[in-house]
C-alpha cells in the first residue's frame, strides 16, 4: 500500500500531457521510447522510484531491449522491483514480439532466394541462445504454408532426423522443404555435421519426392545458404 500510495505521488509530480500511456493515446506507440513503453508494461514501480525510473534502471542492467528479452526469469528477478509476475509479463510481452515478428509473414511470404529466407526468419531465430532447428514448408508456388521447429538443442544428424521433417511436410502437403537453424555463436559458417545433415535430408527428400531446397544458417546479421555453397 505505501508503495503504491508513493508511485501515485510520484506520477502526480509527471504533467498529465507527458504520461506514458496518455501519450500513446494522443500520440500512438510508435512516438514512445522504449523506456515509456517497458514503464506502460511495468505499470508500477516501487517506493521512490517511478515506473519510468525502473524501465531506465532495468534498461541500463541488460544494455537494452535485446538484452533485456534475452534475460531469464532469474536474472530479472534478481532486480528490486521485479518480482515474479513483473518477469512473467515481460518474457510474455517479448515472445509476442518474436512470433509477431515471425508468424504472421510467412503465410503469405514467397521465397526465391536464400535472402528471402533469412528476411524471414532472422528476427526469430537471430536472438537464440540455443540451436533451433526450423522447416518451412511450401507449396508448388513457393509460397511459405507452415513452419515447424523440429529440435532445440546441439545438431546432430542421429536427432535431427528425416522422418520429423517429411512427416510434417507429408501432413501438410508440401512440394518443398527449406530448413534452417541459428547458430548463437553469430557466426553462420556451417559445420561438418551442418553439410552431413543436409545431404541426409537431400536424400530423403528425395526419396520421397519432396525437394529440399535449401538450408540455411542464421547468424548474427548475416546467414548462410548451404545450396549457395554448394551442398545441394
Amino acid at each position: 500500500m505505501a508503495t503504491n500510495t508513493c508511485n501515485k505521488m510520484l506520477l502526480k509530480n509527471v504533467p498529465y500531457y507527458d504520461r506514458p500511456r496518455e501519450r500513446l493515446l494522443r500520440e500512438g506507440a510508435v512516438h514512445l521510447s522504449d523506456t515509456e513503453l517497458l514503464a506502460i508494461l511495468l505499470r508500477t514501480g516501487r517506493e521512490q522510484e517511478t515506473a519510468h525510473q525502473l524501465a531506465q534502471r532495468l534498461l541500463a542492467r541488460f544494455g537494452d531491449l535485446r538484452g533485456l528479452a534475452q534475460a531469464s526469469h532469474a536474472e530479472l528477478t534478481e532486480l528490486k522491483g521485479i518480482g515474479p509476475v513483473k518477469a512473467i509479463e515481460l518474457h510474455a510481452a517479448f515472445e509476442l514480439g518474436r512470433r509477431l515478428m515471425g508468424v504472421p509473414r510467412e503465410y503469405r511470404a514467397s521465397i526465391r532466394l536464400p535472402r528471402d529466407v533469412a528476411d524471414l526468419m532472422s528476427p526469430e531465430l537471430a536472438h537464440l541462445t540455443q540451436e533451433h532447428f526450423v522447416c518451412l514448408f511450401l507449396n508448388t508456388k513457393n509460397h511459405v504454408i507452415g513452419k515447424q521447429t523440429i529440435f532445440v538443442g546441439s545438431l546432430d544428424a542421429s536427432i535431427v532426423h528425416p522422418r520429423e521433417v517429411f512427416k510434417e511436410a507429408i501432413r501438410r502437403s508440401s512440394a518443398s522443404v527449406i530448413c534452417l537453424h541459428n547458430h548463437p555463436s553469430g557466426d553462420p559458417t556451417p559445420s561438418r555435421e551442418d553439410i552431413a545433415i543436409t545431404h541426409t535430408l537431400r536424400d530423403a527428400g528425395e526419396l520421397v519426392g519432396i525437394s529440399l531446397l535449401d538450408h540455411v544458417i542464421i547468424g548474427e546479421g548475416k546467414y548462410v545458404s548451404l545450396k549457395e555453397q554448394g551442398y545441394l
